[in-house]
């Protein structure tokens, strides 16, 4: 399954893909564009395995009409194709597109964690609010130039205004920053992050404890607004030290709810349109997908 929006400067690594594939199965590409097209290949797929071959965005997507059409039963395989690929990398799949079709071919498959929110969506990677989805603008901009830096360095330069006064409660508890700061709809924050896997942006490890097969959410609340605190956080984001400031917060749990908006989201690196209040709920091991296997003496390591 590709996407239609994708473009061709993937083409090449794509058939590289294809033709590894076709050494071990038969193959058929479908390619879509709206979520009707992916209903379409969902349906008429009979028996045949799905193989997605895109970034977080395509990911997600396939796997929100497999959740529609109730069949999330068999692993979906990925083929890393697009700009971010960070749940492919916090999978361990190769980013070489034949390697990654050997994994679809050969695979063990692992079962992984849903955030499923209460307007029907899913997640697959992570969730964010506040600077995180101006930042998530200013990397698309920046990432050819700065690769994993783009997503740091976009949120420095993702504005200069106050925060969002939003409420965050995970598992029914309002979260607290370790400076007394509650984010109680009051507070102003930077930005707040539901992380199933540890990296977004490309790289960025905005939640490196994240394991999306654990059954549980991590959250990440920042309230670093003022300039020269903005400007410290993210350079912390970028050395993987921002969990030490006293003004942000990694919390765990099973279920997440933002309020306080409107807020926009940026979920799996699509933007979706601001809403007053959003829960999310981890349905653990909901869908699963073909790892590598790991070699003889490797457990533990």
């Amino acid at each position: 399954m590709v996407n239609r929006g994708a473009g061709s400067a993937g083409e090449e690594r794509l058939a590289r893909a294809l033709e590894v594939l076709r050494g071990g199965a038969g193959v058929e590409v479908a390619v879509t564009g709206s979520p009707g097209e992916l209903d379409d290949v969902v349906a008429a797929r009979g028996t045949r395995r799905l193989v997605v071959a895109g970034g977080d965005g395509s990911v997600s997507a396939v796997v929100a009409a497999l959740d529609r059409a109730g069949d999330l039963g068999d692993p979906l395989g990925i083929v890393p194709l697009g700009t971010g690929n960070d749940l492919a990398g916090a999978l361990g799949l190769p980013d070489d597109p034949g390697a990654a079709a050997r994994v679809v071919l050969e695979g063990t498959p692992r079962r992984l964690d849903l955030l499923r929110d209460d307007a029907g969506g899913v997640v697959v990677n992570a969730v964010h609010a506040g600077i995180g989805v101006r930042a998530a603008g200013e990397a698309a901009r920046l990432k050819d130039r700065l690769g994993a830096l783009a997503y740091p360095v976009g949120a420095a330069l993702a504005g200069t205004g106050p925060g969002e006064a939003l409420r965050v409660a995970v598992d029914g508890a309002l979260v607290t920053v370790p400076d007394g700061r509650a984010a109680d709809g009051d507070t102003p924050l930077l930005m707040v992050g539901v992380c199933n896997g540890p990296t977004i942006g490309g790289g960025t490890a905005l939640a490196p404890g994240a394991d999306p097969g654990d059954g549980l959410a991590d959250v990440v609340v920042s309230a670093a607004t003022g300039p020269a605190a903005r400007v410290a956080f993210a350079a912390a984001l970028l050395a993987g030290r921002h969990g030490d400031r006293d003004d942000v917060v990694v919390v765990r749990g099973r279920e997440v709810t933002l309020s306080g908006g409107p807020v926009g989201l940026d979920a799996d690196g699509d933007l979706l349109d601001p809403v007053p209040s959003r829960t999310w709920r981890v349905q653990p091991g909901a869908w699963s997908v073909p790892l590598p296997v790991a070699p003889p003496g490797s457990a533990g390591r």
